[in-house]
């Protein structure tokens, strides 16, 4: 196992040492200009027709603090680029081609369209390369059995709901405040996921308690990655101040928009007006990639984990809180899972360490329904080692079976077994996990394997 002696704490001060190395350029005066601007263009406009309640909304979001998570903010723009093109859309404008000056017009919201349109496909796919990076980053600590991939698959099945739950709510007439207060508490929920990893609770719980020797350090960093004074707070403070001022323009941007276009009708935009419309775009759209691409970097090259090599999660798995149980020749052993949902996931790793013969053990599942009935899942075979998981259909009692009924004279057993029945959190499925690692002892005709049971 790699020693874990010397690792330095991953903190706000080791952080600021890092970013040292990373200065944001800051932005042009310009960008907070131009969002002062056109805020007080948007109140000009009050004199032609009074603010309706949803622009006084509106209005009051441009003029308050933004957020303080960055990741919020990121969120906030994408909402905001999207509430943008909505007006901006062809079949929404009340700007015809009826003059010179309206198909001037027109051609400078086409122009303000595109530049929004880009950036924000740009930004979605850096969120979820991000998100990718963090994820593949954590994943890296983990043991690379069956562990990791149910992880793995619970995370597949989790974004595939979360999805679908947005998916739900466009059909059901959600506005694209709605379905962005809907994704943002996904985020949320994701945050929780990772913290359960760092503190091992949640689904999360028997699969983190095994991950010996990975540092306690890297663990706390996960779960406090995000706390008000945690790391985090530390990239907050250096850069957020530059997204802050991005999200105040876009704001602006989407406010003089929309008071403009909807009173066009009393009064047309002037050159002058939508030159500085045109401008903020510019600025905002430019500004807002090279913060992108700067936190891009950060992100990936921050100092947050240290290397899997180094973590190390290879040695042996021994405790005082294991009893060891014997199973002599000719015996089988069985592990009897009560499942009470579909859709939950039954895995299973056990291998044999052989010695100068080659040895291996007979194992099958089957399913016990709650009348008795048993079907067989997987059928018997022999093994020297073997790893799965199967999706269960149906709620019941689901019965691993090891055999050592066919031996008499060669010596098999296991240093130890770990079976963990893990639970969830409500809207997730169950996971259950089963975990043998076998090994050859050097007297008697008996299989001896270590137990421990957690349910949660």
């Amino acid at each position: 196992m790699a020693t874990t002696e010397g690792f330095v704490p991953i903190t706000r001060a080791y952080l600021a040492r890092y970013y040292d190395k990373y200065p944001l350029p800051p932005l042009p005066d310009a960008a907070t200009d131009l969002a002062a601007r056109l805020r007080a263009l948007s109140a000009d406009l009050a004199a032609v027709a009074p603010i309706a309640p949803d622009e006084e909304l509106l209005k009051q979001e441009a003029a308050s603090i933004p957020a303080h998570k960055i990741d919020e903010n990121l969120w906030k723009n994408r909402e905001q680029m999207e509430e943008i093109l909505f007006l901006l859309n062809t079949s929404r404008r009340p700007v015809a081609k009826s003059t010179p000056e309206d198909s001037e017009i027109v051609s400078k919201l086409d122009d303000i369209e595109a530049k929004l349109k880009d950036m924000l496909k740009k930004l979605e796919q850096f969120q979820l390369k991000n998100a990718d990076n963090v994820f593949n980053t954590v994943m890296t600590y983990m043991p690379q059995d069956f562990r990791g991939t149910l992880i793995r698959q619970q995370r597949e099945r989790s974004e595939r709901n979360k999805q679908a739950e947005v998916d739900s709510l466009v059909s059901a007439g959600g506005s694209i405040r709605d379905r962005y207060a809907l994704l943002w508490k996904q985020q949320m929920e994701r945050r929780v996921q990772l913290a359960q990893l760092g503190s091992a609770t949640g689904v999360y719980k028997t699969l983190v308690r095994y991950l010996v020797g990975v540092p306690q350090v890297l663990l706390d960093f996960i779960r406090q990655i995000n706390d008000n004074n945690g790391p985090m707070e530390e990239q907050r403070e250096r850069y957020g101040p530059t997204l802050y001022t991005l999200t105040k323009l876009v704001l602006a941007i989407r406010l003089y928009l929309h008071v403009s276009l909807a009173r066009y009708e009393q009064r047309k935009l002037e050159e002058d007006d939508i030159a500085v419309l045109q401008q903020a775009v510019t600025i905002y759209t430019e500004e807002f990639v090279k913060f992108t691409e700067f936190i891009g970097e950060v992100f990936v090259n921050a100092p947050f984990f240290i290397s899997a090599e180094d973590a190390g999660a290879a040695d042996a798995r021994k405790s005082d809180e294991y009893k060891e149980t014997i199973i002599p020749a000719g015996k089988t052993h069985e592990v009897i899972l009560s499942v009470e949902a579909v859709n939950s996931y039954i895995a299973w790793d056990f291998s044999l360490q052989q010695g100068a013969l080659n040895m291996d053990i007979g194992f099958h599942v089957e399913y016990i329904s709650h009348s008795g009935e048993k079907t067989l899942i997987l059928p018997y075979r022999r093994y020297e080692a073997d790893q799965g998981n199967f999706c269960t259909v149906s709620a019941g009692s689901y019965k691993l079976v090891w055999d050592n009924s066919y031996s008499s004279f060669f010596k098999k057993g296991s240093g130890d077994t770990y079976i963990a029945l893990a639970s969830h959190s409500p809207g997730e499925q169950d996971m259950y996990c089963v975990h043998m690692a076998m090994a050859t002892l050097p007297t008697d005709e008996r299989l001896i394997y270590t137990e421990k049971r957690s349910v949660l």
